[in-house]
């Protein structure tokens, strides 16, 4: 709390916070745009949409992280939002499916761009290191807290108006966002320690390649993918199709997800100060192979129940968090403070790289070959994800840091996440 002190992290966070809860509402109204405009087909829809979605996020990500340290940072974050807020506005006047591919690019461009931006921004503007570890634990949990409250409160606005009210909910948001960043105060970029573009554009990935526990990470990051996409892309067509549930009740099974995440996020601050990151973020990997085990099972028999599958979505929405929450801890700790927008960059768009692997096929398989066969090729890229991050992430000595400064500071803050991110340094 201490950190909205700072005036200009209070309203960029509250920018953040803003973009995405409305994020969060158009994802749902999405869903049920291309469920009213394909029907049946609604999953080949989301998928091909959210596909677009990805391949802007790992082409113009990187390239966005390489040059925001040349443009006028605060300009670019509100123009980004405005053309967000644009685009967004245009959804509900849409009638074939061409057009909502086209918006999405455009959309997700800007997101794209958006992203990297508003990470270089944080340190610059919470330059203690303490603070900056705090702010991105926010980040964090306001990503956690938009994931269940934004299905939640589709699914309260569902009750009483169209899906389409959704989208200008969203565009009101970015608005917002908008006018929340024009008013902060961004300082001049700081110089990257790589001066080509390509090089800055490289240098994360480069990191990532050379670095056990983040070959680890991008490992784990597919088993994410693998079964978040479950949720994402098929809920739609499941919960309306074989549940014979409502668009009201897409967004409440969506919502059971984000409890799962929330749980978790909820209690991992104190499990991180006992655990370390490996041992949580690789059981979060186990615990989605069990889950899409589970989904296949459901699938294969048959079996089609509302509390199953709840239970189900949850238990996906909490293994994801077990290794999302994390990660920006295992980030932080791999490279030096100069390097940090670039691996965060690059994780970013390696992440969404393992999500343009699984949209198409949760999204395409789905709707031509069934959910039997989709979700287990989507099981096996998750036991394959799971896998890899214990065969690329070995285990590693952990070194105490004996200053008497931070002893001070560990002390004073045991058995919460910012001690468990202080108090240790663990060699790469």
């Amino acid at each position: 709390m201490g950190l909205l002190a700072n005036r200009d992290f209070r309203r960029l966070f509250s920018a953040q916070i803003v973009a995405l809860f409305g994020t969060g509402l158009a994802t749902v109204a999405l869903g049920l745009l291309a469920y009213e405009l394909a029907g049946p087909q609604a999953g080949a829809v989301l998928g091909t949409a959210l596909t677009i979605k990805m391949v802007m996020y790992v082409v113009i990500a990187p390239i966005a992280a390489a040059y925001v340290d040349r443009l006028p940072r605060r300009l670019f974050l509100t123009v980004l939002d405005v053309v967000r807020a644009l685009v967004v506005i245009a959804l509900p006047f849409v009638t074939e499916i061409w057009q909502i591919y086209a918006l999405i690019a455009v959309l997700q461009s800007a997101s794209a761009a958006f992203t990297p931006t508003f990470q270089a921004v944080i340190p610059d503007i919470v330059p203690d290191e303490d603070d900056y570890t705090k702010a991105l634990s926010a980040s964090q949990v306001a990503t956690t807290m938009e994931s269940l409250l934004s299905p939640l409160l589709a699914a309260v606005a569902l009750s009483l108006i169209s899906f389409n009210w959704l989208f200008i909910g969203t565009s009101i948001g970015f608005a917002l966002s908008a006018i929340l960043v024009l008013s902060t105060r961004i300082p001049n970029a700081r110089p990257s320690a790589h001066a080509g573009a390509w090089a800055r554009i490289a240098s994360g990935t480069r990191t990532f390649l050379r670095t056990p526990r983040l070959r680890g990470l991008m490992a784990l990051n597919l088993a994410v993918a693998s079964a978040g996409s479950i949720v994402v892309v098929n809920t739609v067509n499941y919960v309306r199709d074989e549940l014979g549930g409502s668009q009201a009740d897409v967004a409440w099974m969506l919502a059971a997800s984000g409890g799962g995440t929330l749980v978790v996020a909820l209690v991992l601050p104190r499990v991180l100060g006992a655990l370390a990151d490996r041992s949580v973020m690789l059981t979060g990997g186990l615990v989605l192979v069990a889950a899409v085990a589970v989904a296949v099972w459901m699938a294969t028999s048959g079996v089609t129940s509302w509390p199953l599958t709840a239970s189900v979505w949850a238990v996906i929405g909490g293994g994801m968090a077990m290794i999302i929450t994390p990660t920006g801890r295992v980030l932080r700790s791999s490279v030096e403070p100069n390097a940090i927008p670039e691996v965060f960059a690059a994780q970013f768009s390696l992440s969404h790289l393992a999500w343009l692997v699984a949209y198409p096929i949760a999204g395409w398989v789905a709707t031509s070959l069934g959910f039997v066969v989709a979700w287990w090729m989507l099981a096996a890229l998750a036991v394959v994800g799971a896998v890899g991050g214990f065969a690329l992430w070995r285990r590693e000595p952990e070194v105490v840091r004996l200053d008497a400064e931070h002893t001070r500071e560990a002390q004073a803050a045991e058995g919460t996440l910012i001690a468990a991110q202080c108090a240790c340094v663990r060699p790469v």
